[in-house]
């Protein structure tokens, strides 16, 4: 009995009307009365859950609220069509029945159109739309390293809830150049062949474009791990990857310990369309975040290629005119108005700085596409990766001639800035004479000098996946080759070679080496020091075949 006191207490307190609640107390009053027979003191206990009541019914009022309401006309492929919402506004969020939300992109004289951020089952022509609540906001914070979340910002990761403490658009506008300072400081990936020929300054740029399996997404994830301590946060977007590729990137991160400082966002290929267009946005918000507390911030977009399909299916959907490969006429303004938000930014407005290496696969080599045309005039370089060199063994498969980095020389350490210069050189002259070897032209014993060198130098270049080197022990090895210390070494022997000489130093010479990476400068002290230690060496390996044989 007392359960259905209960029940019926419940059914009346949550009556809206005034009028209606006062004759549901009338008219339960005897329920009341019969349930509480056997109780003892019936009679009082009737009197206070009657005053209980009439004090809560003297606290209702009776209120008219009006909302604007729009109707589904059509809906299918995350795509939707509603009639109604006068008031909606462009990237104003709405509110489906089955609580699902969606975002406008376009605005007609008597319709909308909105993406879905969610599933559509229950979705229907017919259906009833309400605003929803503003434009779309995703949580950033310190809270969100180590996480893997979706384009929404919500954990997928199977470790709980995020608190949130702050929320922020999706889009926002660049920073104007008055807050912008040129690009001075270098971000090392720890790659000899990047931080060498084409640096990367913090705030800077930088393209990576290649076909399909040809390292891209190595080289972003190498240079992830190279910002282990040196107070740089990561953030990792994944657009439309393969959930496998996702885990394995994961656990590289997990494994080398850069998981800690980096923010995972993920949309994965059976996400809603929507979310592989979001997924970018959401990922240089949480990236802004650190930049507006004066931190560097490292962000990889693994793929953009993906991110430009998904806005063309959208925009196909939409009926949006198709344009040049049957993308929309705005691709380019998309993709720039990401991209912009990377910057370096002065004193005055905080000094952090935003440094973005977007990823875009090509076919057949071809950079000349429309995609890869675009991004390359956004960007400030690209590294080019070649599936000949990669199928040839050349690791990372760099294709030297047309890769560029047009801002990072200025931000690159004179350490390896005074190196680099002599190693261009060799390297140009080498691919200039070696056309003439295929044709087995007489060569005068200079130019096979240059050769030998120039082969020493390119295998000296290759480093095996996710070894990123600090700058003392790139150093230290260019240093090498490019003074003639590999010449006597076996082609098929250099990758051998460079560890035992790395392994050696860090054992007798780790002196030297701490002040190579404090100075950062290639002074004749440092010069004297670094032959005397590569003699040394040279001794100390002669000795020790001797010994063996």
């Amino acid at each position: 009995m007392r359960k259905e006191i209960e029940t019926k207490l419940k059914e009346i307190t949550t009556k809206v009307s005034f009028e209606d609640f006062q004759k549901d107390i009338a008219s339960h009053v005897n329920t009341v009365k019969k349930g509480l027979k056997g109780i003892k003191a019936p009679h009082a206990l009737t009197g206070a859950i009657i005053e209980t009541l009439r004090e809560k019914s003297a606290d209702m009022r009776s209120t008219v609220r009006f909302e604007e309401v729009g109707t589904v006309q059509h809906i299918g492929n995350g795509v939707a069509n509603i009639s109604g919402l006068s008031r909606a506004k462009i990237d104003g969020l709405v509110t489906f029945q089955n609580s699902t939300e969606g975002m406008i992109l376009n605005l007609e004289t008597d319709a909308l159109d909105v993406i879905l951020l969610g599933e559509d089952e229950g979705i229907q022509g017919g259906s009833l739309v309400t605003h929803g609540k503003g434009r779309l906001k995703v949580p950033v914070g310190p809270q969100m390293h180590g996480r893997v979340i979706n384009a929404l910002g919500t954990p997928i990761d199977n470790k709980g809830e995020i608190d949130i403490l702050e929320e922020r658009f999706i889009e926002r506008s660049a920073p104007g150049v008055l807050q912008r300072t040129p690009v001075s400081q270098p971000l090392q990936t720890g790659i000899k062949m990047i931080d060498a020929l084409f640096p990367i300054g913090r705030g800077q740029r930088e393209l990576i474009a290649g076909d399909r399996q040809t390292g891209k997404t190595t080289l972003g994830l190498d240079a992830i791990i190279n910002q282990r301590g040196k107070q740089v946060t990561c953030v990792y977007v994944s657009i439309g990857q393969k959930k496998s590729s996702l885990l394995t990137a994961i656990d590289t991160l997990h494994k080398f310990k850069a998981m800690e400082n980096t923010v995972v966002v993920s949309a994965s290929p059976d996400d809603p369309p929507a979310l592989k267009y979001l997924a970018p946005f959401s990922g240089m918000t949480i990236a802004e975040y650190y930049l507006d507390h004066g931190e560097d911030v490292l962000i990889v977009f693994d793929d953009l290629t993906k991110h430009a399909d998904a806005y063309r299916e959208l925009s196909l959907l939409l009926r949006r005119p198709p344009g040049r490969e049957a993308y929309p006429g705005d691709i380019f303004y998309l993709h720039s108005r990401l991209l912009e938000r990377a910057c370096n930014l002065n004193e005055a407005a905080g000094g952090g700085s935003i440094t973005a290496i977007p990823i875009i696969a090509t076919q057949q080599g071809n950079i000349s596409a429309y995609i890869p045309t675009n991004l390359i005039s956004i960007c400030d370089g690209q590294i080019v990766l070649s599936k000949e060199k990669f199928n040839k063994g050349f690791k990372p498969a760099v294709d030297i001639g047309i890769s560029v980095s047009r801002v990072g020389g200025s931000a690159q350490s004179d350490l390896i800035r005074s190196l680099a210069n002599r190693l261009k050189l060799d390297i140009s002259q080498f691919e200039e004479v070696e056309k003439f070897t295929q044709f087995g032209t007489e060569l005068d014993t200079t130019t096979q000098q240059m050769i030998k060198r120039g082969q020493r130098l390119q295998r000296m270049l290759g480093q095996g996946i996710h070894q990123p080197m600090p700058v003392s022990e790139q150093a230290l090895i260019i240093f090498a080759a490019i003074h003639g210390y590999l010449d006597a070494v076996p082609l098929d022997d250099i990758q051998d070679y460079e560890h035992a000489l790395t392994g050696w130093a860090r054992t007798n010479r780790d002196a030297l080496l701490a002040k190579m990476q404090a100075e950062q400068e290639l002074t004749d002290s440092i010069t004297e020091e670094l032959k005397e230690l590569l003699q040394a060496y040279a001794l100390t390996k002669a000795e020790k075949e001797l010994a063996d044989e």
